[in-house]
């Protein structure tokens, strides 16, 4: 039998230690709670991130190893270069935050189900509001072909996910989120569970702990609050 921490109502900020988080399932924490911005903030400050469906409850995980990027090494290879010259692509920041998330949450092929319910949503955009949370848009004329959405805490960026209605759209977002924190000195983009596309696309694993060293550095550095669209040039390819 599982038997996890039951998060206090009254206390947002405080999460158990992720480094007592599960090995089986990996990095599960704790439950419950809510998806308030100040518990959010809490959360990803400490390396802690909610993932559940929509028929359980509130879950926290911290997994260990931990999947990021490196921001300064990413960029467009070769053969991604190749399908930008093919295509009349550009680039927004913070544009369209909510059809970037909803078009991640929408149905994919050999997917049952989606992990980003509509109380995800409707968190994740309250955020937005507030200036936490970001998208980049990757756009061909009027239609989206491509984005990616998350969290900046300090100088850390919580990926939470990403799309593609075209080949390559996916990765030119990222590419282009990459282009524009390394303006700002963000060293890292947390992509949080691995998975075979993510090292494709560059992603490293760290030991969780390494990982929580390098989060409690960083998420308290000075950031960019506030929309980023007025930075939409910065992030061109």
């Amino acid at each position: 039998m599982i038997r996890l921490p039951l998060l206090d109502s009254a206390r947002p900020e405080h999460f158990p230690d992720p480094r007592k988080a599960l090995n089986e399932p990996n990095g599960l924490l704790a439950f419950g709670g809510d998806l308030s911005p100040r518990r959010l903030l809490a959360a990803y400050a400490q390396g802690i991130f909610p993932w559940f469906n929509e028929d359980e409850p509130l879950l926290w995980w911290s997994p260990d190893p931990r999947c990021v990027f490196h921001t300064l090494a990413l960029k467009p290879n070769r053969s991604l270069r190749r399908r930008l010259a093919q295509v009349s692509w550009h680039i927004t920041i913070d544009h369209a935050f909510r059809d970037v998330v909803e078009a991640c949450a929408a149905p994919r092929p050999g997917q049952s189900g989606t992990w980003i319910v509509p109380a995800m949503i409707d968190a994740y955009a309250h955020l937005y509001d507030l200036g936490h949370a970001h998208s980049v848009e990757v756009w061909e004329g009027e239609r989206l072909v491509g984005g990616i959405y998350g969290i900046a805490v300090g100088r850390m960026f919580c990926g939470e996910s990403m799309f593609s209605a075209q080949s390559g759209g996916s990765r030119v977002a990222l590419m282009a989120l990459a282009k524009l924190l390394q303006c700002w000195d963000f060293p890292l983009i947390d992509a949080q569970v691995t998975n075979a596309h993510l090292l494709q696309l560059g992603a490293l694993e760290y030991p969780r702990a390494q990982f929580l060293r390098m989060v409690a550095q960083i998420t308290h550095l000075p950031g960019q609050p506030g929309s980023w669209a007025e930075f939409t040039p910065l992030a061109q390819l």
